[in-house]
Parts: C-alpha cells; structure tokens; sequence
C-alpha cells in the first residue's frame, strides 16, 4: 500500500502544480462570471428598449385595453384606413402597427386581427397582446349573453388537490418539483465531472506512455496499484479544482456585476414576471413558507450521504474506463472509437432518468436502471429525494463499488499489456486477447 500511497501523492502534485491546471482552476470562473455578467448586461440593454405599437381599432371595443409599460408604448390611431395606418407606423419606425377590423360577430374576431411589422415580433410581445384582445372579447360575448362577467369570474373556484401517501404522509406538487431539481442537478454534476476528469485521467495515461517515463515505473509497481493510484489522484486534483470553482464563482457572482454595475435580475425578468404572478394567486408569505417546510422535510442528510458515495462510485467506475482506453492508445485521435462504449450507458442513465423518473420514479423501468452500475449512481441519485427504501440504496451502493474493483481488475489487464505497446492502433479483438494473459 506504500506504493499506492505514493502514487496517489505524486498524481496529485503533478496535477495541481500544473501552469495549465493552476490557470484553468483560477480562469474558468472568471471566464464564467465574465459571460453571465455580459448576458446580463445585454439583456438589461434588450429590455431597455422603448417599443411603441399603433394600434388601429375598427370594432370600437378596444379603446382602453392595452396600457403602456415601461418598455411598450401604444398608440391609438383614429380615422385612418388600413393603408394609411401602414404607412404611418411604418415611417415612424415603429415596432408594429396592430389592427382590429370591424366585424358582424364578435368570434370573427378570433381569425381577423392582424400584427404588421418589418421583422418578426417578440414571442412574449403577441402572447400579451393576444391576452389582452382575449381577456376583453370574452368579457363582450359575456355581455352579450346576458351574462355579468364579474360574476362569473367570483363564482370562478380554483382547485389545489391536496398529495398525501396511505400512511398520512403530505406531499405536494412543489415538493416534487424540489425533489426532481436536486435529483437532476445531482445527475447532471456527475455526468459533467465524468466527461471532464476522465478525460483528464486518459490524458496523463497517454502522456506517460508517449513519454516511456511508464517504462521505468511499471518495473517496480504492480498495473493495478499503478492504475488506481493515477485514478484516485487525478480524482483528488478534480476534487480540489471542483472546490476553488465553487468558492471562486460565489466570490465572483457577489462582486462582479456589483463592480460592473449590472442588474443580473435583468436576463430573468420574464421568468420573475411568471413567478410573481403564480405569488399574487397563491400569496408570496404561503408559498415561501411552503418551499421552506418543503425543503425541512427532504431527508437531507440521507440525499447528502448518498451523493458522495453515489458520486465517488460513479465517477471512480468511469475513471477506470478512461485510463484502460489511455493506455491501449498511443494518441488521443486515437480514442474515439472506444469512447462511444463507455459515454452510452451514461448518456442512457441521463435519458432514463429525465424521461422516466420523472413519470414513474418507483417503475420497473426506473427500479431496474437504479441497480445497473453504469447508470445507478444518474438514476439512483434522481430517485432516493421520491423515497427509496435504505436497504435499496445500500445494495445499489454495494453493486456500484464491486463493479468498479471488478472493473479495475479488468482495465489493469488493458493496462499492463497496452502501456508497453507503441505504433499500433489495437482493435476489440486484440483487446480481448490482452485479457487473456
């Protein structure tokens, strides 16, 4: 274990003491933080932007429907024709010029009114607009039924179901909403931090080999101690430069667009418009409470615990795969046609987990893909905030680690045999032959 020891140490140092990983470490934030800042300053750029819309209204009953925002102005053109109002907007550049003819039935109005613009116009622009025309020709057609549309919308009863299990445990839609969020963040870090170190990992196995520095070392060293030492020192280099990013894009994302002056609020102000209006139904105070009782009763210590375990597994079965498919090739060109194999399973964990945790976290689809070691630590990770029995996750936990040591013992037979081959691309088959000897 002495040497196991040292190879871990001198992975670790190799890498941190790197000018390129050192840069990387300290760049990567600020390259971060510089591009939401200026997404967010384009954004407030965008937003600032005074729109105005003419509006010819033939039917008479829009007069005092549409009213000015900050960024969008109306206004009302009267005794004009449709050509003319044209070639009003058009020369006073405005955004568009919106027209409402005169109809004999109030629903020939749902296919008549037309937005004239030079460019397509916004999106979220012709779906307030629409609302709008919507809102007010509903309340006509009310009107014209006879029927007080004051009082249709007071007798109007909106129905929240109350989730709660056979045993008297409450749920709601917000807490599932929450527990979906933390499994999918979980298994979208994993799947981030896999694709990056591993690679780091196949990298420095390639570098050795090219260099013959392999040569010397593997005289005195077992493969396999060789092969886990490389992978739990990178690993532990990935770590710590995880950690700095963290720290580094707190500090940054806090003092950056202070010092900038940028309204980072400005790139969502159409999802903080959303969620404002869902408050003002519901009452801000009862939501907040909410997510807060709804975070307390998560199992926060038992998501937290089997995070890391289900994180270290995962990303140790991967690493593994990496540095056997480093060592059997001599250049990293030369890796892509072992790369589709190992990035399957993970990209189908990730499929499996949206598409169908998301439905059915307790399914026989989701179950099954929760004990599969390359696709526990995504789908497992996506299904324990639902409820997972303990005995369950131990298991899935247990497979995941024993298929890594089985998976170590397999890569170190790739690796003692290809580290010492040069100036031949190896197919599956010579591959397979290695595992023999």
């Amino acid at each position: 274990m002495n040497h196991l020891t040292l190879i871990i140490k001198r992975e670790y140092l190799n890498k941190v003491r790197n000018k390129a990983f050192i840069v990387m470490t300290f760049l990567s934030p600020i390259i971060m933080v510089g591009i939401f800042t200026l997404v967010a300053y384009l954004s407030s750029l965008n937003n600032d932007d005074v729109r105005t819309i003419s509006v010819l209204d033939e039917s008479g009953l829009f007069a005092n429907q549409f009213e000015n925002t900050e960024t969008l102005k109306y206004t009302i053109l009267k005794d004009q024709s449709l050509s003319e109002a044209k070639e009003i907007s058009e020369k006073s550049d405005n955004y568009g010029l919106l027209y409402i003819p005169k109809t004999d039935k109030t629903e020939d109005l749902s296919n008549s009114v037309t937005f004239y613009s030079e460019k397509s116009p916004s999106l979220t622009v012709m779906g307030g607009i629409e609302d709008d025309i919507e809102e007010q020709v509903n309340i006509v057609r009310l009107k014209e039924a006879g029927i007080d549309a004051a009082t249709i919308k007071g007798l109007r009863i909106r129905i929240n179901a109350n989730l709660e299990t056979y045993k008297g445990k409450e749920t709601s839609k917000l807490a599932s909403g929450l527990k979906l969020a933390f499994g999918g963040l979980a298994g979208y870090l994993l799947f981030m931090f896999i694709i990056i170190y591993g690679n780091m990992i196949m990298r420095s196995v390639i570098e050795e080999k090219t260099s013959r520095i392999i040569e010397v070392i593997i005289s005195s060293v077992k493969p396999i101690k060789l092969l886990l030492g490389k992978i739990l020192g990178t690993t532990l280099a990935g770590i710590t430069q995880f950690v700095v990013w963290i720290i580094l894009l707190g500090i940054l994302m806090t003092i950056v667009p202070a010092i900038v002056g940028v309204d980072t609020s400005a790139m969502e102000a159409q999802q903080q418009q959303v969620i404002t209006q869902g408050i003002d139904a519901g009452g801000s105070q009862d939501i907040i409470t909410q997510v807060i009782m709804e975070i307390h009763n998560l199992p926060i210590t038992n998501l937290i615990i089997m995070f890391l375990l289900f994180f270290i597994g995962g990303f140790l079965l991967y690493a593994s795969l990496y540095a056997a498919i480093g060592s059997a090739v001599d250049s990293e060109t030369d890796t892509q046609q072992f790369m589709l194999p190992i990035l399957m399973p993970l990209i189908l964990a990730v499929y499996v987990g949206f598409f169908t945790v998301i439905e059915n976290p307790h399914g026989t689809i989701s179950q099954v893909f929760s004990y599969i070691p390359f696709t526990s630590p995504v789908v497992m990770l996506m299904r324990i905030p639902f409820g997972v029995p303990l005995w369950q996750q131990i298991l899935s936990v247990v497979i995941l680690f024993a298929t890594f040591m089985g998976t170590v013992w397999f890569a170190a037979k790739i690796y003692r045999v290809g580290i010492l081959m040069y100036g031949k691309k190896p197919t599956y088959k010579e591959i397979a032959k290695w595992l023999k000897y």
